[in-house]
């Protein structure tokens, strides 16, 4: 089960991670506004803009991913298979931020799209054990 705990905090971690391509590029404009960073973020392009996106899907990819996995472990359905799909979330997640910032938008899309099938085929795992 700890594994599904450090899978869970890492996840929760990532969006906070993906903030720091997010600076670096806000501090290449003039500096990092600290006054108004959304406006800020919302001029970036390019990169700066992918790094701002990125960002904001990782937030958006968390709560099904965290509902998953405190359903496996609220409901005893720890097992090799919702351990391995909580670790590949974790890894399409850093892979999907990477393209992302490189631009590589059709291997960017699926791996998003592996990444978010991890935690609905958890829950449906899950859903057909009980």
């Amino acid at each position: 089960m700890s594994l599904m705990i450090w899978c869970l905090l890492i996840a929760g971690l990532l969006p906070i991670a993906a903030k720091a391509p997010v600076v670096y590029f806000q501090n290449r404009d003039n500096g990092y506004d600290n006054r108004h960073p959304r406006a800020q973020q919302q001029r970036l392009t390019g990169a700066g803009a992918r790094a701002v996106a990125g960002h904001y899907n990782a937030y958006e990819a968390f709560p099904l991913f965290a509902a998953a996995v405190l359903l496996v472990i609220a409901t005893d359905q720890v097992n090799a298979l919702n351990q391995w799909l909580a670790v590949g979330f974790i890894g399409f997640r850093i892979a999907y931020h990477v393209l992302y910032l490189a631009n590589w938008d059709k291997l960017r899309s699926l791996v998003w799209f592996f990444a978010l099938l991890c935690p609905i085929i958890m829950i449906a795992q899950t859903a057909t054990a009980l």
